[in-house]
């Protein structure tokens, strides 16, 4: 029986969640597997993996192949550098204390990166939240300003209107008094 550490899908459509699990080959992908062994997911900025390693590192040990989706995750967790430096000690070529030693300064430098990632998506979202602000800030003061300058106009054009609107008012009473003439005569 050819094992596999592979993904099994899960949430709804659209916002995927996934299992990582040690399961036969010839199962389906959804379908039976072994053993959980941790989970994945992809919806958050930088992707969440849970992976218990012990187990991971032992199935590894075991023979299990991991997909490439699955190996890439090891990577990034560690995983795989810890089952690296299993195989010097066994060899005779590391001391334990000097494996444990590397694994921890490469964990410290990793979570490093992943914070420095972190900070920096924080930083970017703020800066970006800044500039639509900015930007609308702008966009009420232009439309404050148009505003303004129709009131104004509209103020003007009332004060210079009744000048203009009493030769007017005069011209409708004319055709209103011939109308009378013309009432008159018939």
């Amino acid at each position: 029986m050819a094992v596999k550490l592979r993904l099994q899908r899960h949430g709804k459509k659209g916002s995927p969640f996934y299992h990582i699990v040690a399961a036969d080959s010839r199962s389906p992908r959804d379908g039976k597997f072994i053993e959980r062994i941790g989970s994945y997911n992809p919806n958050t900025n930088p992707a969440t993996i849970q992976l218990d390693n012990t187990k991971a590192i032992q199935w590894l040990n075991n023979g299990a192949q991991p997909t490439d989706t699955v190996r890439a995750m090891l990577s990034y967790t560690g995983v795989m550098f810890r089952q690296h430096l299993q195989k010097g000690v066994l060899k005779g070529a590391i001391t334990q204390e000097e494996a444990d030693k590397r694994f921890e300064a490469w964990m410290t430098d990793k979570t490093g990166k992943i914070q420095a990632k972190k900070d920096r998506l924080a930083k970017s979202k703020s800066d970006n939240l800044s500039a639509a602000l900015k930007h609308e800030r702008q966009v009420n003061e232009a439309r404050l300003k148009a505003m303004t300058a129709a009131a104004e106009a509209a103020s003007a054009a009332a004060v210079e209107a009744p000048v203009a609107e009493a030769p007017a008012a005069e011209a409708p009473e004319a055709p209103a008094a011939e109308e009378s003439a013309d009432s008159a005569e018939a």
